[in-house]
């Protein structure tokens, strides 16, 4: 493709302009300055709330004088005694950053889809990523011992390897299922090629953990979802994986506003619409495995982040997709912070906490929006 490609909401009739489902009101195109700020803002809140809070609670002030101090020729004195430092370096920070990573590549994988398939409501799993990742985890518990222990984060290679394997076979599955339907593998069969793999991985899964009823507690506990880190070992395993997803779908968050138009208005802008969308496929899917890989299933970050971002800054997803990747890892950060203190000393499973909260929260976004349509 050559040349920049022009606004999407300028090309094709009024009908066409925007994905079913977005809000009709015209919304200036682009990234708005205000916007990106308060995105940076909101990371660095959950930054500093995340390294403070927990069972042995630290002044922030003193944590925001620590966490500068880690940048090359920043000395300040932050009051810290050594324990506390370690806590704050070696604990705390790298949970926090995985928090900040996964949140982020979870809410751009859920933008990039819901432009893929023009489908504001489309999540990251819907393509069969986390039936996948979990038959696998729940195989390599039950057949190979991993985890017997309840213990996951101890093995932090074996299950992060197999969810990986899991996601991207899933994910193969659902492409040659989709193409088999017909149409070239229209968004559409896509959807339904979703939704039978998760069904077909999710039944293999269910299988599993009742022939093997030892391995149900540690299968589980990876289920719900986790932050907890043996240190920056996951931070990075995840690191790679997200800077490759980040680069590409930013990228191509233009491509996504020709693609809303239609697919022939697209063509005629130069744009080869199955090829871009494949490959935004590839790469949401490729950051959703990484993420899954590293903390388990952690529900709602990728519908809701990306549509709230929708409803406040504009249906074009050159605000959409960077918006969603600083809020998205503000928003799983800060629900760690919750998932951590909410029932000290105990910890509630983060998926869960996503769950409570994301359900009250999505039925709310879902009824703005029908108030926005009507």
């Amino acid at each position: 493709m050559t040349g920049p490609l022009p606004a999407a909401r300028s090309a094709g009739p009024p009908s066409a302009s925007r994905p079913a489902g977005l809000p009709s009101t015209a919304r200036p195109a682009g990234l708005r300055k205000r916007w990106l700020v308060a995105g940076v803002f909101a990371v660095l809140v959950a930054l500093v709330a995340g390294v403070s809070l927990g069972p042995v609670s630290l002044p922030a002030g003193s944590v925001a004088a620590e966490l500068l101090n880690l940048i090359p020729g920043v000395h300040l004195d932050s009051g810290l005694s050594e324990r506390e430092i370690a806590i704050v370096t070696e604990l705390r920070l790298p949970r926090v950053v995985l928090g900040l990573l996964v949140g982020g590549l979870l809410a751009l994988a859920g933008g990039c889809y819901q432009g893929v398939f023009r489908n504001p409501l489309a999540d990251p799993y819907l393509l069969g990523v986390a039936a996948g990742a979990g038959l696998a985890v729940t195989a390599a518990i039950a057949l190979g011992g991993a985890g017997r222990q309840g213990a996951i984060s101890g093995l932090p290679m074996t299950i992060p390897l197999a969810a990986f394997a899991g996601s991207l076979l899933a994910v193969t599955m659902t492409y040659v299922l989709g193409a088999a339907g017909g149409r070239g593998g229209s968004p559409a069969m896509l959807i339904l090629a979703g939704v039978a793999v998760s069904a077909f991985l999710s039944a293999g899964q269910t299988y599993l953990l009742q022939r093997h009823s030892d391995s149900i507690q540690p299968v589980y506990s990876w289920l719900l979802g986790r932050l907890a880190t043996a240190g920056w070992h996951d931070v990075l395993l995840v690191l790679p994986y997200a800077a490759l997803t980040t680069v590409v779908v930013l990228l191509h968050r233009r491509e996504l506003d020709v693609l809303a138009v239609g697919d022939d208005e697209a063509r005629s802008l130069g744009l080869h619409p199955q090829r871009t969308r494949y490959l935004l496929i590839a790469a949401a899917s490729l950051g959703t495995a990484a993420a899954v890989s590293a903390t388990g299933l952690i529900g709602f970050v990728g519908i809701i982040v990306p549509h709230t971002v929708r409803l406040l800054a504009g249906s074009s997803y050159r605000a959409i997709l960077p918006l969603s990747l600083l809020f998205g890892g503000a928003f799983l950060a800060l629900t760690d912070v919750v998932a951590r203190t909410v029932a000290a000393p105990s910890e509630v499973p983060i998926g869960v906490v996503t769950a409570l909260l994301g359900g009250p929260f999505f039925v709310i976004v879902l009824r703005t929006a029908r108030r926005v349509l009507t």
